[in-house]
């Protein structure tokens, strides 16, 4: 495995700004988007730190640089605190500038002017009085912010974009608080104090890394540790520099940028790294998380390259979508079935197989595809709680083969997925013993989903499985009261939540129920229109873990019969 290479300090954003140092953020970073919420945020953090019992420091999270030469640091993480932060310090430079205007110890305050300019925003040059800032835009903002704010100019009111109004809104509201606050009293020691107190307090954890594939493991680490970073931005930021390095069009850059743009509206920032794995093993060999960035960096080194991924991204996104709404136009009614139970399961292993299925086949042999993985799911992963990572690669394997076309008919795709069908042998025993805690609303779901279908397999009846008027009843009740001496208080944990202990039961009748003994129970139960439910009634006399077991083995026995492909002919046992 290989090493993350990074830098790891804790610095103030006096320290991070000293030295000289140059901070960019990457071309093609999103645009600024903070708003008065979190300018709001950051001014009661300062506004903290200096009542009776202010913090001595107060903690701004996680910045990932990106940085060949110790010089220059490309901002991966962190581009709307840092460029925040320069806001305030321009709206006190903006309050120095008024006081020298107005003949307030104008010398002094110059001098607070010059070097506070120097700290924390960079320098203007002394001829032409173009700014050389420390911090650097992407290429929709840093005009703006370069020509108009650093200079301190007067800023235009109208022709700016959004994130350009963002930009000039958070100054001016930083200058306002400052106004009735710091700079209240026009005294400018005061407000240069304020600036440098604050430098020396707020402090991150700095994190430097050396290239983009470092960093999108920095990415991943800190994820894990449940740190919400998305590397999407990241992943962003190569692409595009590939197209720009070999002399992009802006036409060209423009284009990918709403395309990339309307494709991240569709997923959020969060799910767009797994749609691109999703979408990459759909097609071409198994790739892991962790070798992600690694590999589409690899298969992508030029404009060509970049735009072919962009297309086949295009032509995947609404079915990856739709695979989290089985209502999505996408499916038909059939299929939506299927969609339907896949969701329920929680099941995501098969997406890269049904997006390179949709690419090839028509929607009847899709639907027919679709049953198989919902049974094969079921049986996997619902009851037999197998290994998901195996699960993972045979998937790949059968989604790369439809592409490459060297599988092209259904029964070819089911006899490929024999691995991971489990047989009757071992899917009844795992059946049997199956315990489902339907404190759970995913595990109550699929324990409705087992007693309908076992309902309809008994007397051909379709129920509406999500209605209310139907409940699931806990013969053994959750919270057991009088009458239940057939079990001992070890039993009693161990039998509430087995598939046996399961039935449906309509809702005036559970109602009727309520926590009454077994004999009681036995009597309601024969007034229930569902022939599962009658069936306990008729075939005990009483209830403990023996006649719970035979049940539940019963039922095992029934589920063999219905989450079966066997009418394929491909796959027996």
């Amino acid at each position: 495995m290989s090493v993350v290479n990074f830098n790891t300090t804790n610095q103030t954003w006096r320290q991070i700004l000293a030295n000289g140092l140059i901070y960019r953020v990457p071309r093609f970073q999103r645009d600024y988007s903070w708003s008065q919420d979190e300018w709001e945020d950051l001014w009661l953090d300062i506004e903290n730190m200096f009542g009776p019992d202010g913090e001595i420091a107060h903690y701004m999270g996680y910045l990932v640089f990106q940085s060949k030469d110790q010089r220059v640091f490309e901002i991966i993480d962190g581009q709307q605190r840092l460029t925040t932060l320069s806001l305030l310090a321009l709206a006190v430079l903006k309050h120095l500038k008024e006081f020298i205007e107005q003949g307030i110890e104008p010398e002094n305050n110059r001098r607070r002017e010059e070097q506070l300019r120097n700290t924390y925003i960079g320098y203007l040059d002394p001829v032409t009085l173009v700014a050389q800032p420390k911090l650097s835009l992407n290429r929709n903002n840093d005009g703006f912010y370069r020509d108009k704010l650093v200079p301190l100019e007067k800023l235009p009111q109208r022709g700016l974009s959004v994130s350009e109004r963002l930009l000039k809104k958070g100054f001016e509201w930083f200058y306002k608080k400052l106004k009735d606050t710091y700079a209240r009293n026009k005294n400018g020691q005061e407000l240069a104090k304020f600036l440098t107190d604050i430098s020396d307090k707020l402090f991150f954890t700095v994190i430097t890394v050396t290239d983009e594939l470092n960093a999108f493991r920095v990415f991943e680490t800190l994820n894990a540790r449940g740190v919400r970073l998305s590397p999407t931005d990241l992943l962003k930021n190569y692409l595009f520099s590939v197209v720009y390095g070999e002399g992009a069009h802006d036409t060209e850059v423009d284009a990918l940028e709403r395309r990339w743009s309307a494709m991240v509206e569709k997923l959020g920032s969060e799910d767009f790294p797994s749609f691109l794995r999703t979408y990459w093993n759909s097609r071409n060999s198994f790739v892991r998380e962790a070798e992600l960035f690694k590999t589409i960096r690899k298969s992508t080194p030029d404009k060509k390259s970049v735009f072919e991924l962009i297309r086949k991204m295009e032509e995947d996104i609404d079915v990856y979508v739709a695979l989290g709404n089985p209502e999505d136009n996408v499916w038909n009614i059939k299929q939506r079935r299927y969609i339907r139970e896949l969701k329920m399961f929680r099941v995501r292993q098969p997406w890269p197989l049904i997006l390179s299925c949709y690419r090839v086949f028509d929607e009847k042999d899709l639907e027919q595809i679709l049953r198989c993985v919902s049974i094969i799911s079921f049986r996997y992963n619902v009851i037999s709680s197998l290994a998901t990572n195996i699960q993972e690669r045979i998937y790949n394997k059968v989604a790369r083969n439809i592409s490459e076309k060297n599988i092209r008919e259904t029964r070819e795709i089911i006899n490929a997925l024999k691995d991971i069908y489990v047989p009757d042998q071992r899917f009844e025993p795992a059946f049997a013993e199956k315990i489902l805690k339907t404190t759970s609303s995913r595990n109550k779901r699929i324990a409705r989903y087992i007693l309908f279908a076992m309902e309809k397999h008994l007397t051909g009846k379709d129920y509406d499985m999500e209605s209310p008027k139907y409940t699931l009843e806990h013969i053994l009740p959750e919270n057991p009261e009088d009458g239940w001496d057939e079990f001992t208080d070890n039993q009693l944990e161990a039998a509430i939540y087995r598939l046996g202990n399961f039935t449906i039961l309509e809702a005036e009748l559970n109602r009727e129920v309520g926590n009454k003994d077994f004999q009681q129970k036995r009597e309601i139960y024969q007034k229930s229109g569902f022939e599962i439910t009658r069936r306990i009634a008729e075939e005990n006399e009483k209830w403990n873990m023996s006649r719970l077991a035979q049940r539940q083995l019963w039922m095992a026995k029934q589920a063999k019969s219905i989450w079966n492909i066997a009418q394929y002919n491909v796959i027996s046992d």
